[in-house]
């Protein structure tokens, strides 16, 4: 069993034949949260991903590659996991993207609703559909949004409709948590701030120097690792968060304090 860095011996661990399937699960956060279900529960993993392999593999791993581009995209790609597994029990929703490289003052049209697109629309069209087949199912469930601390702040010139994308979001866990409570299905999110992802390289072009810089920015004095992110994802995918529904957890250290 692989170890994380500075783990503390020990992994929260979901339910028994547990089917989560994980959106966005190339990504660096994706790929710790498949290794702490995959290695310290005994589920299965619909390990969606867009255009590469998420870098883990083993029997109880469904990799589902497909691009997410509509609400269509989004009911086939649910669809697929649970005509392969009988079922959806969980749902964790990493996709994300920052199309934008300038001021937002100057991000044209075609950005813009790509920035909602993936960070809104999306997460949207695939929470509803697993809420559906979770509801007929008849045994419950939980759904896992991925936001942002910096949603509270205005973000930044860079990346503000991102950051409203993510203020949104809240709003959708809210909701969709009051909807679900009468079926056991529990929504909830975690608000990230600086983890050490891949997100900004991915997305930004940062380089060392600024993710160095911008750590020291944290209280902290360090970003976030992907496994303390994943921790907190499992917990509520767990039995031990069974009187959780419509939070937003943040996962900061300290940042914006």
């Amino acid at each position: 069993m692989t170890q994380f860095p500075s783990e503390p011996g020990w992994k929260p661990i979901v339910p028994d034949g547990s089917r989560i399937f994980v959106a966005g699960a190339s990504g660096g956060l994706g790929h710790a949260v498949i290794r702490m279900l995959a290695e310290g529960s005994d589920c299965i993993i619909g390990a969606h991903y867009a255009t590469k392999v998420p870098g883990v593999s083993g029997e109880n791993i469904l990799p589902i590659q497909q691009k997410i581009q509509s609400e269509v995209d989004c009911r086939n790609a649910i669809d697929s996991f649970v005509d392969g597994v009988g079922g959806i029990d969980g749902l964790v929703l990493l996709n994300g993207a920052l199309h934008q490289s300038g001021h937002w003052m100057d991000v044209d049209e075609d950005v813009w609703n790509a920035d909602i697109a993936v960070n809104l629309s999306h997460p949207f069209f695939l929470a509803r559909h697993a809420m559906k087949h979770m509801r007929k199912a008849g045994t419950g469930g939980r759904i896992i949004f991925n936001g942002t601390e910096s949603a509270h702040h205005g973000g930044s010139v860079h990346s503000m409709p991102y950051a409203m994308t993510k203020l949104a979001t809240e709003c959708m866990v809210q909701g969709m948590a009051r909807e679900g409570a009468s079926d056991n299905i529990l929504v909830n999110g975690v608000r990230l701030g600086f983890i050490k992802s891949g997100f900004h390289q991915r997305w930004s072009g940062r380089d060392d120097t600024f993710m160095e810089e911008r750590a020291q920015l944290v209280p902290l004095k360090r970003g976030g690792e992907p496994w303390e992110a994943a921790a907190l994802i499992v917990y509520l995918l767990s039995g031990y968060a069974g009187f959780v529904t419509g939070q937003m957890y943040a996962l900061t250290g300290g940042d914006w304090l």
